[in-house]
């Protein structure tokens, strides 16, 4: 199995709500590690350009809205697998599709409010890491 990076973003929903060591604990009992980690309250034009690939998508402007109305927590999770196992903590875009156990079907209000971003493929992990963290922010555990 490959060690892996991934990029995990705690929503403003999931900030508001005061879920992010829930969120955390799934990330850890599932092996993962955190090694970066930043709240930050995004502008418009960062949203604008973290989600660029969704442009011509009809719910853009709504989620570029959404992500900037309050604080998220950016950080980079490092383990076996990392990307296929942090969507599996992750659920389903949609709560009610979402197996039961998964973050967004046991936290999440709604589609649009689905507490938890991660990346989807290794090349847009690594792309969207680098749009939060330099090498340099990047821990790596030694112990």
């Amino acid at each position: 199995m490959a060690i892996e990076r991934t990029l995990s973003i705690i929503k403003p929903d999931g900030v508001q709500k005061n879920l992010i060591g829930d969120v955390y604990r799934r990330f850890e009992q599932a092996g993962l590690k955190i090694i970066a980690a930043r709240m930050l309250h995004l502008t418009t034009a960062q949203a604008e350009a973290f989600y660029a690939v969704h442009r011509e998508r009809p719910f853009y402007k709504d989620l570029v809205r959404y992500m900037t109305t309050g604080p998220v927590i950016a950080q980079v999770l490092e383990g076996e697998n990392a990307i296929e196992t942090h969507r599996k903590i992750m659920g389903a875009t949609d709560p009610k599709k979402a197996d039961p156990g998964t973050i967004r079907r046991d936290l999440a209000a709604s589609i649009e409010e689905n507490v938890v971003h991660g990346s989807d493929a290794v090349e847009t992990a690594r792309q969207e890491i680098s749009f939060f963290f330099a090498q340099a922010d990047v821990c790596p555990r030694t112990r």
